[in-house]
């Protein structure tokens, strides 16, 4: 069954969950706001959740709910086990970090470019011109810290 109008197509029962027709439909009646609606409520449940958290502690402590009795063993660094000999700062090599961060971004480059890869036929030049700038600035950016010698293990 093809309906032409689209005034008819709008308003008939072809409309399903998912498709154009039925977001328009909805948008008219006024209730494609009522559904960002619950992103506010979610979004006011989790700064309420966020404050309450933060605040309960210090309430409680201020009320003497909480006790408060301090003590050398509590006051110590290490509850339990041997204290430390010497100084607890160790150097550790910064260019663990460095490749650890570098996997990551290349890594990210490998999720980003898969949904282009499948999506290329619909995207043409757009697309290809937007993974291209995509990947110049990772190239310029791995040329940079190749260039600083960031790179090379000393």
């Amino acid at each position: 069954m093809i309906i032409s109008n689209f005034e008819e197509q709008v308003n008939s029962g072809l409309s399903f969950p998912g498709s154009v027709w039925y977001y328009i439909k909805w948008k008219r009646r006024g209730h494609l706001l009522g559904n960002f609606g619950y992103i506010g409520i979610f979004l006011i449940a989790a700064l309420g959740f966020t404050i309450s958290i933060i605040t309960l502690p210090i309430l409680l402590r201020r009320f003497r709910i909480v006790p408060k009795k301090p003590n050398p063993v509590k006051s110590s660094t290490y509850e339990c086990g041997m204290d430390t000999v010497g100084t607890s700062r160790v150097q550790f090599n910064f260019r663990y970090y460095f490749y650890a961060l570098l996997f990551v971004v290349f890594d990210i480059q490998v999720v980003f470019l898969y949904p282009w890869a499948v999506a290329l036929g619909e995207l043409k030049l757009f697309g290809l011109l937007e993974m291209l700038a995509f990947f110049l600035i990772l190239v310029v950016g791995f040329l940079y810290a190749w260039r600083k010698g960031v790179l090379e293990w000393k």
